[in-house]
């Protein structure tokens, strides 16, 4: 094998700035499904997550890269009927939203699912014990369409966490990963079950069964494209594969000369591309509010190597340990992640509750103040808030605030 190629870590942090899209995706004019599309084929995967301090974590970083856009949209997309459905909900990274046209691709990991391999222990117990459970809520699905848990349970108390789930909605939950139901819809956050038959194009259901190693090898090279620059743990974590796996089908790829071997100063462990990278890279101007379920972020060793920020979510922390927050996003200022901001959608207000910013070592520039202040102004906007207020460290940002315009994004 030759030796790697050399890469700074300047171009590494702009390979991956540009693999996740925030450079040359925001239209000039309205955002449309297509925009949406395109850059989920770039993106490969949104993250859902249930906290709704703020806005739920799927429609975040859409804004992050495509600015003011009808969340209706993506709503959609996602879990609407007929030909705008382009969106289908599956276990990806975590719980997450993915092109429906990539079905076939995790085909192999509903089958590890019902074998009980790859999933929470939980599940796995209900897979091997609750058959009788299962198949009942099963074909209450057959029978009745589109479900939730709620119509399902036979408990009295109201569901609670998911370790305090019903057993139907386990059931429920097995039969999802397992690939025996999908999401038809959501009411409310409250998922909508259904038979895959009803809700997956039968044209997708009926393609031939890749193999897992046909499968895994593409979605290897999806992690690659969409991280721009990774290493094993990133590439495997994109999709969450198992290390086994990830390492062999690397290995493979690598061996085919579809991913290039790369050696990013600072880093200890080799990194990968598909294919050489671009050293023409020259710095862009781009910034943004990240959720904290972003795939630039999400894989915290990568964003203390790619950026020198660490960051964990502080949510379940308590107060009086929480450093920086209860909903803290990180703030992109062109190819560093300069302040922490600790934000909150007070709905009942219409306000935009902006508790605490944390610049991030030396003092945040006027340009990045100035910058920080139209994307909240944006933020407000977007979630319909009529006014932003100032707590504690962020009333630096009072005088920008009112130089930008309170009008439409």
């Amino acid at each position: 094998m030759s030796a790697p190629l050399s890469l700074s870590l300047k171009d590494a942090r702009r390979l991956a700035l540009m693999a996740q899209g925030f450079y040359g995706f925001k239209p000039k004019g309205e955002v449309r499904h297509r925009h949406i599309e395109a850059l989920m084929k770039r993106l490969c995967i949104l993250q859902i997550d249930s906290v709704n301090a703020l806005v739920r974590s799927h429609y975040l970083p859409l804004f992050s890269r495509l600015g003011f856009y009808p969340q209706k949209l993506l709503d959609e997309m996602a879990w609407s009927q007929g030909k705008r459905r382009q969106l289908f909900e599956c276990w990806g990274h975590e719980a997450s939203l993915m092109l429906i046209e990539d079905y076939p691709l995790m085909r192999w990991r509903m089958e590890r699912a019902a074998q009980g391999r790859g999933i929470y222990q939980e599940l796995a117990r209900v897979g091997r014990e609750q058959r009788a459970v299962i198949d009942s809520v099963l074909q209450a699905v057959r029978e009745q369409g589109a479900l939730g848990a709620g119509s399902l349970t036979t408990r009295a108390s109201k569901a609670g966490p998911w370790w305090d789930w019903s057993v139907e909605k386990k059931a429920l939950e097995w039969l999802f990963a397992a690939g025996k139901v999908t999401v038809a819809g959501r009411r409310g956050f409250e998922r909508l079950y259904d038979l895959p038959e009803n809700v997956i194009p039968r044209a997708l259901l009926e393609k031939p069964q890749l193999s897992e190693a046909e499968a895994q090898r593409e979605l290897i090279r999806r992690s690659a494209a969409a991280l721009g620059v990774a290493t094993e743990k990133d590439l495997r974590d994109y999709y969450r594969l198992d290390p086994g796996d990830a390492k062999v089908r690397i290995a493979e790829l690598v061996e085919a000369n579809e991913l290039a071997v790369l050696a990013v100063d600072g880093w200890k462990n080799p990194a990968y591309s598909l294919g050489e990278p671009q050293y023409s890279l020259r710095a862009r101007q781009a910034s943004a509010l990240l959720s904290p379920f972003d795939s630039l972020i999400w894989e915290r060793s990568r964003t203390e190597r790619l950026f020198n920020f660490r960051y964990r979510l502080e949510i379940y922390t308590p107060i009086h340990k929480r450093v920086y927050g209860y909903y803290v996003l990180p703030f992109l200022f062109n190819e560093q992640l300069v302040a922490r901001v600790d934000l909150r959608a007070e709905r009942a207000h219409s306000r935009l509750a902006v508790h605490a910013l944390h610049g991030e070592g030396t003092p945040l520039s006027e340009a990045a103040v100035h910058s920080l202040a139209e994307n909240l102004r944006q933020l407000a906007n977007w979630l319909g808030l009529a006014e932003i207020n100032l707590h504690g460290s962020a009333a630096v940002l009072k005088a920008p605030l009112a130089a930008v315009s309170a009008g439409p994004a």
